[in-house]
């Protein structure tokens, strides 16, 4: 009775609690274009885009917390003290049990995320931890096999794709390489004691690690064939890799995974080469203009999944990160964590609006553009139009201030007219010595604008 009691008492403390990642991905130190020309095509029209959304949502949604990583050993990880490590394990398994979305409804998440003008999305198909979010014929670790099994939408892939493309998202599917959960991975005859990594010899197993790459490419396998057209695989846990003396045999997958579907854009984080089509830094922001295909990684609250006191990013701020990255040449996936219940939630949608609306007015200034090497001054940063004529010129108003009445920037000099992109309406302008001065009119909404013009 008292450990049950204990239990009880450490898994409400746990619903109420989130931890930080000891660390993020930022990215490679270059990057190798791809060979295949279908696949740079597809680069290209992603490139187009600009503007997705990322979902993390697996059995880590019931209680609120971190995704995966509280069942790491590593030191950075904190967990209550009222349960050993295996209990823990064995609480946070249980939660197959009890993830049971029962409002479950991909069409409200797709009608989200197309009001807040996203163009492609990327759903968690697999996370660390090994749970599957769709029906796995390799594991009894799944959606469809748990408290989910009589839903009628048990396979939740198939329908959360299915509700994107309906709406001409462009698909990429998440999957961890990594699984905590697979014996051939984290074996239970040894302690976790290696953290993240697989907790044997590889060596001295070698036929455990084989079964665990056949493992991994069957089940990447089942993606890329069975649910339709598939534009992304991002491949998570930069680990496992040959560098790290885990190799998968990536060049047997993307032969695989092509096969399935051609110019697939694959996104083998952080490891330089031909399988990193793009660049994920995560959290952050590069400092400088990259003109190769990348994307900033950025969850709209602190955390990636859904949790019960998120700390939200405001429209304003999101819309602020956008612009830069779209000047600085990347896209933005914004991350997004459905509840328990299989929603997005009202406050998460409230922004998600408020973004579209900018966007609906001023997107004319990122969706389709490329960069120009002159792409900021202070608050104004710039992208121009593939017609190598039109610039935009987006401000940046700062959270709290007020748009000025005028705004300047030195170079990208205007010749003729300067509009105000969500009217048309003609400004007064002056450029004097290279420094460019805009009037803009009265009355304007207390947000960023977008200047149009010509050089």
């Amino acid at each position: 009775m008292k450990r049950n009691i204990l239990l009880a008492v450490a898994a409400l403390l746990l619903s109420t609690a989130t931890w930080a990642q000891g660390d993020v991905y930022d990215r490679s130190n270059d990057y190798e274009w791809p060979s295949d020309q279908k696949v740079v095509e597809k680069l290209k029209e992603w490139q187009d885009l600009k503007f997705g959304v990322l979902f993390h949502w697996g059995i880590y949604a019931v209680p609120g917390i971190v995704e995966s990583w509280s069942i790491c050993d590593e030191g950075w990880i904190t967990r209550d003290t009222t349960m050993t490590y295996q209990q823990y394990k064995d609480w946070y398994w249980g939660m197959a049990d009890k993830l049971n979305p029962t409002d479950f409804n991909p069409e409200q998440w797709a009608d989200v995320m197309q009001q807040a003008g996203m163009k492609y999305m990327i759903f968690t198909t697999k996370h660390h931890d090994g749970f599957c979010m769709y029906d796995s014929k390799y594991t009894d670790f799944t959606i469809t096999r748990h408290a989910f099994r009589d839903h009628p939408k048990r396979d939740v892939l198939k329908y959360v794709l299915d509700a994107f493309r309906n709406k001409q998202f462009m698909i990429g599917t998440y999957f961890s390489k990594p699984d905590w959960h697979c014996q051939d991975y984290w074996w239970d005859v040894f302690p976790t004691k290696r953290g993240r990594n697989v907790n044997y010899d590889i060596k001295q197993w070698p036929w455990r690690w084989e079964r665990f790459k056949q493992f991994t490419y069957n089940q990447m396998e089942e993606i890329l064939s069975r649910y339709g057209q598939v534009d992304i695989l991002w491949l998570d846990g930069g680990w496992v890799c040959k560098e790290n003396n885990q190799d998968i045999d990536m060049p047997r997958i993307a032969q695989m995974a092509r096969s399935h579907q051609p110019g697939l854009i694959m996104v083998d984080r952080t490891i330089r080469g031909p399988y990193e089509n793009y660049q994920t830094p995560e959290k952050t922001i590069p400092e400088t203009q990259l003109n190769f295909p990348w994307e900033s990684c950025i969850p709209l609250s602190d955390d990636w999944g859904w949790v019960p006191r998120p700390r939200w990013k405001s429209p304003e701020k999101v819309i602020s990160t956008l612009v830069e990255i779209v000047a600085k040449g990347g896209n933005l996936v914004l991350g997004v964590g459905p509840t328990p219940q299989g929603l997005i939630q009202p406050e998460a949608v409230t922004r998600l609006n408020a973004i579209g609306e900018w966007l609906k007015q001023n997107g004319k200034a990122i969706y389709n553009t490329v960069t120009t090497p002159i792409y900021n001054d202070g608050q104004v940063w710039f992208t121009a139009d593939k017609d190598g004529k039109t610039r935009y010129a987006i401000y940046l108003l700062d959270e709290g201030k007020r748009l000025p009445m005028i705004i300047s920037w030195n170079q990208n000099v205007p010749k003729g007219n300067v509009r105000l992109l969500s009217t048309g309406k003609k400004l007064k302008t002056k450029t004097v010595n290279g420094r460019t001065e805009v009037t803009l009119p009265r009355g304007l909404k207390q947000q960023s604008v977008a200047l149009e013009f010509s050089i």
